[in-house]
């Protein structure tokens, strides 16, 4: 079932994402990591906010450990994110009714 994932990092700054994505070789609006989805970015009054859909909890989790986690620290943000998880009961893909 695939899994709504929404991670807070308190005094964090887009410009740390940046830096983290393109260690993780990542480009914005480029292909997705293997399992995910979707995924969207905002800064909030006190860091970032980050909304992302994965096709299970389990392929997030190895990619949070692998990647997140790691280069979150690399990048200083000053503490790990809160992380909320969601089921989802459905979604949309781009051009899946053209």
């Amino acid at each position: 079932m695939a899994v709504a994932v929404i991670m807070e990092f308190a005094g964090a700054t887009l410009e740390q994402y940046d830096q983290i994505i393109g260690k993780m070789g990542l480009t914005p609006r480029g292909p997705a990591p293997a399992g995910a989805l979707g995924h969207w970015v905002a800064a909030t009054d006190d860091g970032i906010l980050v909304t992302d859909l994965w096709q299970t909890r389990e392929l997030y989790d190895a990619f949070a450990k692998d990647q997140i986690g790691p280069f979150t620290a690399e990048v200083g943000v000053p503490a790990p994110p809160t992380v909320k998880y969601l089921d989802v009961h459905n979604y949309f893909t781009p051009g899946a009714g053209a």
